[in-house]
């Protein structure tokens, strides 16, 4: 029975809604909306199912004719079909070899395609190429250029492109302010609060074990040197951090200290290169 079919559609369709919202779900945070949203569905279909049960119940209308009898009115103007005990009115009187033509008319489906393209093309033409509105491909390339242009610049102010070739030498004074609070709390122990040397060598004289260029020291705190003690710091200090701490000890040399730990190491000239 079609009444039958109905229903199932209508119960076909709930739970395609329940399906749904369970998806959606999965990806929000506010439970009380989902619960709201599902709550919504759940009256639409009971309201639905009391509807039909009123009017198959009063106009006993087994085959649902009345419930489909819009859409069949939709899809006949739609489609503008013949019916075939009235193709003899609309046959055309000449005959090839036995085959005869009807005189149909062009269906209201593909007009509205074929006139909505073309006020669509006018549109468009307007819009992307007399206007200047839309975002054609240029433009949109331009666009995403500028977005990444951006996004570079804010990866390079938090130091994400930083590494032991690309890092340069910090001068500015919250650079050095920040390196020299990232010195005291994690290298001190080992290098003194002036960089005198204790445990670990001294970091204020022209002599150096691993390097006193600012490659070299970012180098040396980012993968450190386990074969004396030191940690590799690059899990614990992001790259910027570890550019100022770096910055800070260069800004050290030649301070002199009281009570200097012994030249360790080979002699190290500043060069431009280094800097």
């Amino acid at each position: 029975m079609k009444t039958d079919k109905v229903v199932g559609l209508l119960i076909g369709v709930f739970f395609f809604f329940i399906g749904s919202i369970n998806i959606y779900a999965a990806g929000e945070d506010s439970l009380s909306q989902v619960m709201q949203t599902m709550m919504i569905v759940t009256l639409v279909f009971v309201t639905c199912i009391l509807f039909l049960t009123i009017v198959y119940s009063e106009k006993n209308d087994n085959e649902g004719k009345i419930l489909l009898s819009p859409l069949s009115a939709f899809m006949k103007w739609l489609t503008k079909t013949t019916p075939i005990e009235k193709e003899q009115e609309i046959m055309f009187h000449h005959d090839f070899d036995g085959i005869k033509e009807l005189d149909n008319k062009i269906p209201p489906w593909f007009n509205i395609l074929f006139y909505g393209s073309i006020i669509w093309s006018v549109i468009y033409m307007f819009v992307f190429h007399i206007a200047g509105d839309g975002n054609i491909q240029v433009a949109e390339y331009q666009s995403e250029v500028q977005m990444a242009s951006a996004e570079r610049e804010i990866l390079i102010k938090t130091g994400a492109f930083l590494n032991e070739e690309t890092v340069t030498v910090l001068t500015d004074t919250p650079a050095l302010s920040s390196g020299k609070d990232i010195y005291l709390k994690n290298c001190a122990s080992c290098h003194g609060n002036n960089g005198e040397g204790t445990v670990g060598p001294n970091l204020t004289d022209d002599y150096w074990i691993h390097g006193g260029d600012i490659k070299s020291i970012f180098s040396t705190v980012k993968y450190g040197v386990p074969a004396k003690g030191m940690i590799s710091w690059e899990t614990q200090l992001d790259p910027k951090k570890m550019q100022e701490v770096a910055s800070y000890i260069k800004s050290i040399h030649g301070t002199n200290p009281d009570n200097p730990k012994a030249q360790e190491g080979i002699l190290y000239k500043e060069t431009v290169e280094g800097n």
